[in-house]
């Protein structure tokens, strides 16, 4: 049987709004494409997810008449990040001859109405807003270092509805793109679903989908080569290898700050807890290979 693994695209590797940085995007979404094409090549099926928060800043902020709700330009990000990453990778899949194809999946997230985020937001999304904006629009906003902006809940995932489309899909043998900013929040009234202005994290949501894919590996690629603790210090260290417990006495030490790293290591102790005998990893583009073999990155055990 395939080893599946889900594989956590970083942001860093998305084209970004700002055209000086489209170069260096360019050069990490290539090493992206080799750890895909490594993974495939070595016998794994692959999962792809990933971040959208320029994206969808970019496109509320042509928005200037507020027309769109805020789960729509999460569904419109994941269309066009998707169509981009399945072009790429479609394009070497074919000079490649290997016989995969990729299939994107616009991915819905349950999420509980009552989630403590609902009633304290403090996600930001979008541009930095005009004092008219701030006096008329029917939002929470909070003050920023860029200044004013929007803010919206970020509630833990429950379930990913499409779960079943994406089984089978994987089951094809397709290399599947999905969950992309950390999915579509909806939320059930009554007989129906409902769309709600939230941001699931991306990670937490890539480690909801290894379990409840019964994945072999979940691996969160970063712009770090690995775990590091006291980060720019002189007592900086590097760890390949880290348990549940250290993890925990090294999050309750700071050693992970709560807008970037915690976020990662919480999501790949999850999927540790919960999906034994998983390789839960962290590591930077074009390592995924050498990570799994142990010869890179960071991995989490039990």
């Amino acid at each position: 049987m395939t080893r599946i693994a889900v594989y956590a695209i970083g942001g860093n590797a998305l084209s970004s709004p700002i055209a000086e940085e489209e170069g260096e995007s360019a050069e990490v979404l290539a090493r992206v494409m080799s750890d895909v094409i490594d993974l495939l090549e070595a016998g794994w099926g692959v999962v792809l997810t990933h971040g959208n928060g320029p994206q969808v800043g970019h496109l509320m902020e042509l928005d200037s008449n507020q027309s769109q709700s805020m789960d729509s330009w999460v569904s419109a990000t994941q269309g066009m990040i998707g169509h981009s990453l399945a072009l790429n990778l479609d394009s070497i899949l074919h000079r490649r001859r290997r016989p995969e194809r990729t299939a994107c999946i616009i991915t819905r997230v349950l999420v509980d109405g009552n989630d403590n985020g609902f009633t304290n937001p403090t996600k930001p999304v979008g541009p930095v807003l005009s004092p008219e904006i701030v006096m008329s629009a029917d939002w929470d906003i909070a003050e920023t270092i860029q200044g004013p902006r929007r803010v919206v809940a970020s509630p833990l995932p429950m379930k990913v509805v499409d779960l079943p489309v994406i089984q089978k899909l994987v089951e094809l043998h397709a290399v599947v793109v999905c969950g992309g900013g950390g999915g579509i929040p909806i939320v059930e009234k009554g007989d129906h679903y409902v769309g709600v202005p939230a941001v699931i994290d991306k990670d937490r949501l890539s480690a909801l989908l290894a379990i409840q894919l019964e994945a072999d590996a979940l691996i969160i690629s970063t712009a770090i080569d690995a775990v590091r603790t006291d980060f720019g210090g002189k007592n900086e260290k590097t760890h390949h290898r880290l348990s549940l417990d250290e993890c925990e006495r090294l999050m309750e030490q700071g050693e992970f700050p709560a807008g970037s790293m915690a976020p990662k290591i919480g999501s790949l102790m999850e999927a540790a807890l919960h999906r034994p005998g998983l390789s839960s990893i962290l590591c930077q583009p074009g390592d995924a290979l050498l990570a799994l073999r142990g010869e890179a990155g960071t991995t989490i055990v039990v």
